[in-house]
């Protein structure tokens, strides 16, 4: 029974578009109020912003039934996070369809309610194009040899939803260096598009370390891919 096999995921959105995930073997090690407080580390928060659960959040529960020994998955979301599900596919490897967005209740998800902290937190709000594994969070340091990634994409395409399953895949299982991982629509953001110079989607930039370096139209051969990141 492999990693792949058996683990809860977990998912965190702010009202911005970011998103900071964790998968978790043992399935009591991580918890969302984690996620809070990566996400409060991340983008230099004073408090930990605990009231974005469960409004903001997602989950997956994947296990082998030992009756057939078939994958089972249950996978979660709220309402509000429902526009991020191509993302959650490619984050967890799980089919789009395979999602169900839980009941609305206004006691735990009111948007007005949550609306009240975004002058305390205006920084959550903000779009930072932010694609971040708790994991990698907490165990980067400082050094040249983390990775700073930027994947540029256009809309919500099947090019899109591949590039993103296979970049994830590629980066969790592949590389040994920590990294961060922006993804940025260029429908949404075209001066981006401009200031790097992309031509075309998907592109992924490597943009640390130095020099940089940039992807396209190779998402099938997976060694060359990492080979471009890593030297």
């Amino acid at each position: 029974m492999s990693q792949d096999q058996v683990y809860k995921g977990i998912a965190l959105f702010t009202p911005g578009g970011d998103l900071i995930y964790g998968r978790d073997v043992d399935k009591g090690r991580r918890w969302h109020l984690d996620l809070c407080e990566g996400l409060q580390e991340l983008l230099g928060l004073d408090q930990s912003p605990h009231f974005l659960i469960p409004a903001y959040t997602a989950t997956v529960d994947q296990w082998v039934d030992p009756k057939n020994d078939q994958v089972q998955v249950i996978s979660e979301m709220y309402p509000l996070v429902k526009r991020h599900q191509v993302l959650l596919s490619a984050v967890f490897g799980v089919e789009a369809r395979s999602w169900t967005v839980l009941p609305w209740e206004e006691r735990y998800s009111d948007p007005r309610i949550i609306e009240t902290y975004r002058e305390q937190f205006p920084q959550l709000w903000e779009d930072h194009n932010l694609v971040v594994n708790l994991d990698a969070l907490q165990s980067s340091v400082p050094t040249p040899t983390n990775y700073i990634l930027r994947l540029f994409v256009s809309g919500h395409s099947q090019a899109t939803t591949e590039a993103l399953t296979t970049l994830h895949q590629l980066l969790e299982k592949k590389l040994s260096n920590s990294y961060t991982l922006k993804v940025v629509d260029i429908m949404k953001h075209p001066e981006q598009a401009e200031s790097n110079q992309i031509a075309a989607t998907p592109t992924l930039v490597r943009l640390y370390p130095e020099p940089m370096r940039r992807i396209v139209g190779e998402w099938n051969d997976l060694d060359r891919i990492l080979q471009i990141i890593a030297t």
